[in-house]
């Protein structure tokens, strides 16, 4: 059935660039294979905003930082995620859904399982064809472990074109010279309960994504999320913060740590909050009656992806 939802994240961890290597973290094991892929670059140029004209080639430097929840540092939280340098590079978050602890269910295992199997059906040319919403599927049918999950997926095609397939609520920015040329949009069923990809017959699959094409640019910048850095960090604050480093590691630590820290913040009007606010939520009695308004972030697992565009 489906459960309604609260989330989380993975162990901290933070890196920078693609190398020769992929990035795997919540997965145990990697695919060998998958290790000798060839770094595949591809190209873009300065043009149009949204449609630049091929002229060089370009690849992505990447960089990590997850943040668990206070209360699953322990467990290492209940998000997984991949990076892969597979022709050009994909990257991919997938939000646990805390809901099934109730029902004596790890909430990370279906996450972290899903993540492993989107991994190695990530080279598969012949069925997945660098379709983000085939790879969904395929590695959303091959996930046997109970539970259920946000996830987002995108795929970069060495002419610089960005595919993306989200189902629920993480999320991906474009960053283009200071400013956001791109966005996500979550989908939910109600508040704070989003679409999910689940192991049981009720629920979303791959035919529900929302799936998106966007050229991007040498020097573009990527953010892409778990809820638990959009409920916390407004967009603005997004922009502001990239603006500030040259290093996509420090870039995606720094994004990680400014929402752990408005999570935290009782007094912090997060977008969380205020979507909050919109559906009707208000503050609790006591706070009402010394006139005060439901504030504060969201705590959660936060998991920050920042990509940045560069020339190869």
């Amino acid at each position: 059935m489906a459960i309604p939802i609260m989330k989380a994240a993975m162990i901290s961890h933070s890196h920078s660039q693609f190398q020769s290597q992929p990035l795997i973290h919540s997965i145990s094991a990697i695919d060998e294979t998958a290790k000798r892929r060839k770094r595949v670059v591809f190209s873009s140029s300065h043009s149009s905003e949204l449609n630049p004209v091929i002229r060089s080639e370009v690849s992505f430097s990447v960089g990590t930082y997850l943040i668990p929840h206070p209360k699953k540092v322990d467990r290492g939280g209940e998000d997984a995620f991949f990076v892969s340098n597979y022709n050009g590079g994909v990257i991919s978050v997938a939000d646990g859904v805390s809901g099934w602890a109730e029902e004596d269910v790890d909430p990370s295992l279906f996450p972290r399982e899903l993540m492993a199997n989107a991994y190695n059906f990530v080279g598969d040319e012949e069925q997945v064809n660098n379709d983000p919403q085939i790879l969904m599927r395929k590695a959303h049918a091959a996930t046997f472990s109970t539970g259920s999950a946000t996830v987002i997926i995108a795929m970069l095609e060495k002419n610089g074109n960005l595919k993306i397939a989200n189902v629920g609520d993480c999320g991906l920015r474009v960053i283009r010279n200071g400013r956001q040329i791109f966005s996500t949009s979550p989908q939910e069923h109600y508040f704070d309960c989003p679409f999910q990809l689940s192991s049981e017959r009720v629920g979303q699959t791959y035919l529900d994504a929302a799936v998106s094409n966007v050229e991007l640019m040498e020097g573009d910048t990527i953010v892409m999320g778990s809820d638990g850095l959009f409920d916390n960090v407004f967009d603005h604050e997004i922009v502001q913060t990239i603006a500030g480093y040259k290093d996509v590691s420090e870039a995606a630590k720094a994004l990680a740590n400014l929402a752990s820290s408005h999570a935290m913040d009782s007094n912090f009007d997060s977008p969380y909050s205020l979507e909050a606010r919109s559906k009707g939520f208000e503050a609790p009695l006591w706070k009402k009656i010394l006139g005060m308004k439901l504030t504060g972030g969201k705590l959660d697992d936060i998991t920050v992806i920042v990509g940045q565009v560069v020339s190869s």
